[in-house]
């Protein structure tokens, strides 16, 4: 009998209990699970306790979360092989640009939709990935309305495609209560079918607050920053202070691993949102493996209107379209701001 049908609800239960009988029902259907899938899924199963929603059962709900973070762990062993032991092909996606939050509200989801707008006013064709949870995603309004095409990844995940002006944005589609990062489709099943060709460059919101998309490189939304050919060009986005920078360095503390064994590919840039400079004392708060990234760090100026109304179908603000710019011209995805 598994862990799922031994549930039973019932008052005499503590949290403790009830968290480990949900993690239970979880791993019975889900040997694989990792720590950050597990701990979303008790997460979802738990609230539905609370709202007083016991059918289905929130133990069979787990369960099935867990089975389809396992699903989704074997077709990535299917189409990324060898568990990280050789680089995976990025031709198809063309320039790949995952972006990760290094904190908690660092605005990921705003450089992405910023540098995805850059590229498509450049008249490149982009792919503008949403890898989030649908229900806490920050580009769910990037686009003005829904779009009509949709693919089917399994039978519990779709990816419905829309316009983001000249952009391609990609978002997943569920009926389940919840998206862990574990659960996100591998890439080559956000590709379309068919593909644009050519595809200049993919732009990737990794979503899962970074913590979560940099615990598992090598299948789910952290599948984005498996080690590949050609390279990709991880982004880590952080905000202007020691708290968000602490924050940061455990992220990369968490890729490490995954990145000294040559699975994953580090971030290469730093962008600091909402600054133009490094408030007195706050770089210092950078642990071993940011600074590095200090000397290069690209700032992008705060808008008071686009924190307030967050990411709308409206184009990115010119002065964050403007501070990115010159970086995606150095990786020769844009003209030179300075030519013309």
């Amino acid at each position: 009998m598994t862990a799922a049908q031994q549930y039973t609800p019932g008052p005499a239960r503590t949290p403790h209990e009830l968290n480990h009988l949900l993690g239970s029902a979880a791993r019975s259907r889900a040997p694989h699970l990792g720590p950050a899938d597990n701990e979303a899924i008790v997460n979802a199963a738990a609230a539905a306790i609370a709202a007083g929603d016991t059918d289905p059962d929130p133990a069979e709900v787990a369960a099935g979360l867990g089975a389809a973070t396992e699903a989704v762990r074997e077709r990535a062993a299917t189409v990324f092989p060898d568990s990280g032991a050789r680089p995976v092909s990025w031709s198809a996606f063309g320039a790949v640009i995952p972006v990760l939050a290094g904190s908690a509200g660092a605005g990921a989801s705003s450089i992405s939709v910023a540098m995805s707008d850059v590229l498509q006013q450049a008249g490149r064709c982009v792919l503008l990935v949403d890898a989030d949870d649908p229900a806490r995603s920050g580009l769910a309004c990037a686009s003005s309305v829904e779009g009509p095409w949709v693919q089917r990844v399994n039978t519990q995940v779709a990816i419905r495609y829309s316009w983001r002006a000249d952009a391609l944005l990609a978002r997943v589609e569920t009926d389940l209560p919840t998206i862990t990062p574990g659960m996100v489709p591998v890439p080559p099943d956000w590709l379309p079918d068919p593909a644009p060709d050519p595809l200049h460059a993919t732009v990737v919101d990794l979503g899962h607050g970074g913590w979560r998309a940099a615990a598992t490189p090598t299948y789910g939304a952290g599948g984005w920053l498996r080690r590949g050919l050609p390279a990709q060009r991880p982004i880590l986005v952080v905000r202007a202070t020691r708290p968000s920078l602490r924050q940061a360095e455990q992220v990369l503390a968490r890729m490490d691993p995954w990145v000294r064994r040559g699975a994953a590919t580090a971030p290469v840039q730093l962008v600091v949102n909402g600054a133009r400079k490094w408030p007195a004392g706050v770089s210092g708060a950078a642990g071993a493996r940011i600074t590095p990234l200090l000397a290069d760090a690209l700032f992008v100026p705060h808008d008071r209107n686009w924190e307030l109304s967050g990411i709308t179908d409206d184009p990115s603000p010119a002065r964050a379209a403007d501070a990115l710019r010159p970086l995606l011209a150095a990786w020769g995805l844009v003209a030179s701001p300075r030519r013309g």
